[in-house]
């Protein structure tokens, strides 16, 4: 989906249409949890104190998310996928993986069938998605992001190495910026650079995540959708309108978290074994402290008696708190059964 939260927002609220709109956050605390295309314009952008993208763009407008909203209109869309596949791999709320080989509508192509979505979402939520479409999933996610917003870009199989080669290696999927430097420092900057390094230097280089990597700038990836691909973790923050210091005021604080974290929990049909929590001081230097258990945790009380032991560790704190978050991972979500095996369709 393109611009997602915003798209939404600016589609509910006419007001909004044509302006930059920074969902979260406020004009003085917090994150942009996303932002308009109007507003990226400025160089907002998503996970940007809002500090930040204020002074960016001095007419950004603010919106308070309405994540119930959001989950409604991601579930009419997947509902649209389901017209066509059975196989969806949700990435998130807003994007997915859909293997449309067996053509379940008889359109004849790959191609056809993202057109196809595209126009019923737009039809039906108002909403403007771009599609990926081609033999892999490590492309098609790069393609995705080609043509934004409202556009398709499709990469056949014989185009698929030299498309890969041409790319900036900080857009392969999970090379973030740090990985992406110490790429740059080794004289790596393309696809076609990373080509040129033998396996058994990028076993050296990278670790276990060598292998991803020499494939990948071949243009081949072996992984399958899978419409049970499990979550990892799920989580919940807060940005305090004032920073906290005592240790009573942020165990409340955390407490309200865990309020919100564990229907999301309950929600997922998983429990998790590792507790993490994230603080941030209020000059944005951010700690994490983890703690794992041999066992899940099955009910709220055990989740905040862990996170509580995690916060009081660091009490009295350094510096006054302006976030706080806690996150559960090590999911353990029964039931998963084997992937389907990929066939053949023209795209």
């Amino acid at each position: 989906m393109d611009a997602f939260y915003a798209s939404v927002e600016q589609r509910d609220d006419p007001a909004l249409r044509g302006r930059p709109v920074a969902v979260g956050g406020s004009r003085e605390r917090g994150v942009v949890a996303a932002a308009s295309y109007e507003a990226r314009l400025f160089g907002v952008r998503s996970a940007m104190p809002s500090s930040r993208a204020r002074r960016l763009c001095a007419d950004l407008i603010f919106v308070k998310p309405r994540f119930d909203v959001y989950r409604e209109v991601s579930r009419h869309i997947r509902a649209i996928f389901a017209r066509y596949t059975p196989l969806i791999e949700p990435l998130s709320l807003d994007e997915a993986y859909l293997d449309v080989t067996d053509d379940l509508a008889g359109l004849g192509s790959a191609t056809a069938t993202a057109e196809r979505i595209r126009a019923e979402i737009k039809a039906e939520t108002g909403l403007t998605a771009s599609a990926g479409v081609s033999y892999n999933k490590f492309i098609a996610k790069i393609a995705s992001d080609q043509n934004k917003p409202d556009g398709i870009c499709v990469i056949p199989p014989h185009r698929g190495e030299a498309f890969v080669a041409a790319l900036p290696v900080k857009r392969f999927y999970g090379v973030g910026p740090k990985t992406a430097e110490k790429m740059a420092a080794l004289g790596i900057e393309t696809g076609a650079d990373l080509k040129a390094q033998s396996l058994a230097w990028l076993n050296r280089t990278f670790g276990s995540w060598g292998e991803y990597l020499h494939g990948a700038a071949r243009g081949i990836d072996h992984r399958e959708v899978r419409n049970d691909r499990p979550r990892k973790s799920v989580g919940a923050e807060n940005t305090f309108l004032r920073d906290l210091a005592a240790p009573a005021e942020l165990i409340g604080a955390l407490d309200e978290i865990i309020d919100t974290l564990w229907p999301r929990i309950e929600g997922s049909g998983a429990r998790g074994r590792t507790v993490t929590l994230k603080m941030r001081y209020d000059d944005f230097h951010t700690i994490t402290r983890a703690r794992s258990f041999t066992e899940p945790l099955l009910d709220r009380g055990l989740l905040a008696e862990a996170a509580h032991g995690l916060l009081l560790a660091l009490c009295p704190v350094e510096r006054p708190i302006r976030l706080l978050g806690l996150t559960l991972s090590a999911l353990e979500q029964p039931g998963e059964e084997g992937m389907a095996e990929q066939l053949g369709l023209a795209l």
